[in-house]
């Protein structure tokens, strides 16, 4: 991951100005969906890195021991070997960048991956997830117990209703008192646009959150009605750019909820190259929190060598 942004005093003069031009993120949201035409190999390599940017993620009420690490060892090999093979990647180190679990399930993840000899980092939602709606004492110890277990990431999520107040300075003292907890594990927050109003909630609540030391800023829990969206994105993504413009710390990005397609990996890519650079491209500044999305790469994958479409049972649980 990307050195730890170390945050900032909390600028309020900064969050108060902020207006966003609603027309104008929409028009440059279209503009994005209009640009990826990577074609034949140049698309198989853009897969490729989407594939190595993946949160692989399981979050379900019925998660046992089991499919954790079915999960574990579909991350430590998320494209078939043969199928790399084909494409002369075989020796490349192909993962995706974590996997992303209940705090419960940290331990399951830890012990699968270490005895794959897999140094993949395990991430663990935490603080309430995904309401955020329980004591903070309660929030705080979730995450210290989740790093205990071995988290190196913790997916936190903000409190929605200091957000819709404007209680700017109350998320600001929660956010910091997550990231303390965090230790060393990075800190992943989500801001669940969906239930945050307008795009300059939205901004303002990324900077807050920046501010606070976020390492990523993510967009949804994936459990809200609207999950990432290009317009979202690119509110988010430019408080990153300002950001960093401001203060020179590199803070990632994650999409997360909704994101099933192989091509829709390739808007977020393009996105992210044209938004934020090239530098943004790699799983240190860029996830993207996914179930289901890598089985359709890996079928995208597997007509690119083959010339045929595999069925999903053609491909290893994904």
């Amino acid at each position: 991951m990307s050195a730890r942004n170390p945050g900032m005093p909390l600028d309020l003069q900064w969050v108060s100005k902020v207006r966003v031009n609603t027309q104008a993120v929409l028009k440059r949201a279209q503009q994005i969906q209009g640009h990826n035409k990577n074609k034949k190999q140049w698309q198989a390599a853009w897969l490729l890195r989407a594939v190595t940017c993946i949160d692989l993620t399981t979050l379900a009420g019925d998660d046992t021991p089991g499919n954790v690490h079915r999960l574990c060892m579909k991350a430590t090999q998320p494209v078939r070997s043969d199928l790399l093979k084909s494409m002369d990647m075989q020796d490349k180190g192909v993962t995706t960048a974590a996997v992303c679990v209940y705090p419960s399930r940290v331990a399951d993840a830890v012990k699968a991956l270490k005895a794959a000899n897999s140094s993949l980092p395990v991430a663990s939602v935490a603080t309430g997830f995904p309401a955020g709606q329980t004591s903070l004492k309660t929030r705080l110890e979730e995450v210290r117990m989740a790093v205990e277990d071995g988290a190196m990431e913790i997916d936190i999520v903000i409190n929605r209703t200091l957000a819709l107040t404007g209680q700017w300075e109350a998320m600001y003292d929660e956010v910091c008192q997550f990231r303390e907890a965090c230790g060393e594990a990075h800190m992943k927050s989500i801001l669940a646009i969906g239930e945050l109003g307008t795009y300059t909630n939205v901004y303002k609540a990324s900077l807050v959150a920046m501010m606070a030391g976020s390492d990523f800023i993510k967009t949804s829990t994936g459990k809200e009605s609207v999950n990432a969206t290009y317009p979202v994105a690119i509110v988010m993504v430019r408080a990153i750019r300002d950001y960093f413009l401001k203060t020179g710390h590199k803070v990632g990005f994650k999409p997360a909820g909704g994101i099933r397609t192989a091509k829709e990996s390739l808007v977020w890519l393009t996105l992210m190259k044209e938004e934020l650079g090239d530098e943004w491209l790699s799983p240190h500044l860029f996830r993207l929190g996914a179930s289901s999305l890598l089985a359709d790469i890996e079928r995208q994958i597997y007509h690119y060598v083959t010339g045929r479409h595999a069925a999903y049972h053609q491909m290893p649980m994904a």
